[in-house]
């Protein structure tokens, strides 16, 4: 059988058979057969705008890989820095390559003290603190105007690593900018997870920290590295096409992000248990959610048709988190709606199974993250995907992005001047 599909046009009768390759058609071939023809579709739901080694999502059969590597294995036995370099360069490194990184990161985790004053300043006492973060990252570019220079490789790994370096700094001065806290000094002495946290808490004397949220906190970011071409992460190509540097294209990435339809999702679950309230109310909202009255948050995902291989994980490290905070008060509810809805078939049937945010919420707020901070942690962890992806669109010498519309507006109308209308 052969790998292809044929297209015919009914107004002339002409046809076209296109081979299948990874999974794709290509658009050129399609051209041939239908110029000035687009393909409507909204959202890109059903359009591959690019090829990438990168991440490998197979959404049917709850499959995700980063350069092969099944994310279970890296959530349990690696960490995030190295899940960076991962993604960066496309293979683990060994020891010597590991040691090295590492160094290069730690020693680039400051920022400019004019710079983080000046710029935090200049907004409101209460301002969100993703909003700082996508303004901050946008104004590194003006203190590396060198990173414009994107032709040369060297140039985009130097900023490569100072953005995944700077990241947890700036997140945690626009956490302590809004509780008007003094800012916390990057401690190059201790691991990157450990080190964000202890930015974002210490008051005093010296942190301490329970190594069971600092796996946890290895574990969020290591599942958030990634996500193949997501809102987020197209935006950043987007931007990346036009040749902007890293620092931009990686602030647009951190706008898409701070959309609630994108990085809101965990903070819409646990509105949603604050509405159920009670364990004893879960089977009468799942009754309100069937009938169309309620919506269900946290359950289904846009590309997975199967489990989200992340919730299983992340299930397993909310326990670990809860040994040591305490159980969450919205646990026992979390936990009888992800039984009610799996145990009945108008969700299954229609492949709602827990995703990400179902539990990844809880274990931010059990840990003491404000839910305006969850975004923010989203942005860390995804920062090396999105690098490797801006990295990836230059290397492979994209067209700029410059879709096609069908248009829908008036006929040509003549001008009349003002008086006349």
């Amino acid at each position: 059988m052969s790998e292809s599909v044929t297209i015919t046009d009914n107004r002339t009768g002409e046809s076209i058979e296109i081979p299948i390759v990874n999974g794709g058609v290509d658009a050129a071939e399609w051209r041939k057969l239908l110029p000035g023809i687009w393909f409507a579709d909204p959202g890109l739901a059903t359009t591959a705008s690019t090829t990438s080694a990168i991440t490998e999502l197979d959404g049917e059969n709850g499959i995700l890989r980063y350069r092969g590597y099944p994310i279970e294995q890296l959530a349990e036995n690696s960490t995030f820095l190295e899940v960076a370099y991962l993604l960066v360069y496309g293979d683990l490194p060994n020891q010597a390559e590991h040691d090295a990184w590492i160094e290069d990161i730690t020693t680039h985790t400051y920022v400019h003290e004019n710079y983080r004053k000046r710029i935090f300043d200049a907004f409101h006492y209460d301002a969100h603190p993703m909003g700082l973060l996508t303004s901050g990252v946008a104004g590194l570019s003006t203190f590396y105007p060198e990173a414009k220079d994107i032709e040369d490789p060297e140039n985009r790994l130097q900023q490569t690593v100072r953005l995944i370096a700077k990241m947890p700094t700036l997140a945690a001065a626009a956490y302590r900018h809004r509780l008007g806290q003094p800012f916390v000094f990057p401690d190059n002495n201790v691991d990157y997870p450990t080190n964000f946290l202890r930015m974002m808490w210490q008051i005093g004397g010296p942190y301490e920290l329970d190594p069971a949220l600092q796996k946890a906190m290895e574990i969020l970011l290591i599942l958030h590295a990634d996500h193949e071409q997501n809102c987020s992460t197209t935006a950043a190509r987007v931007v990346g096409s036009a040749h902007a540097d890293p620092y931009s294209s990686i602030a647009a990435a951190c706008a898409a992000l701070y959309g609630p339809r994108h990085g809101g999702a965990n903070e819409a679950v646990l509105n949603m248990l604050d509405e159920i309230g009670s364990y004893e109310n879960v089977d009468a909202f799942i009754e309100s959610v069937k009938s169309g009255e309620g919506r269900l948050m946290g359950f289904g995902h846009r590309v997975y048709k199967n489990f989200d291989p992340r919730a299983t994980i992340i299930k397993n490290a909310a326990y670990d988190v809860f040994e040591v905070t305490g159980k969450n008060p919205r646990l026992d509810i979390a936990l009888k709606l992800e039984e009610a809805a799996l145990s009945d078939d108008y969700f299954v049937s229609r492949k709602l199974y827990p995703n990400v945010d179902f539990y990844s919420g809880l274990i931010y707020q059990s840990m003491g993250f404000p839910t305006e901070m969850f975004t923010v942690l989203f942005a860390i962890g995804r920062t090396p995907g999105w690098l490797s992806h801006w990295n990836e669109m230059i290397e492979q010498n994209s067209r700029i992005a410059r879709p096609r519309q069908l248009y829908t507006g008036p006929e040509v109308r003549d001008y009349k001047p003002l008086s006349a209308r």
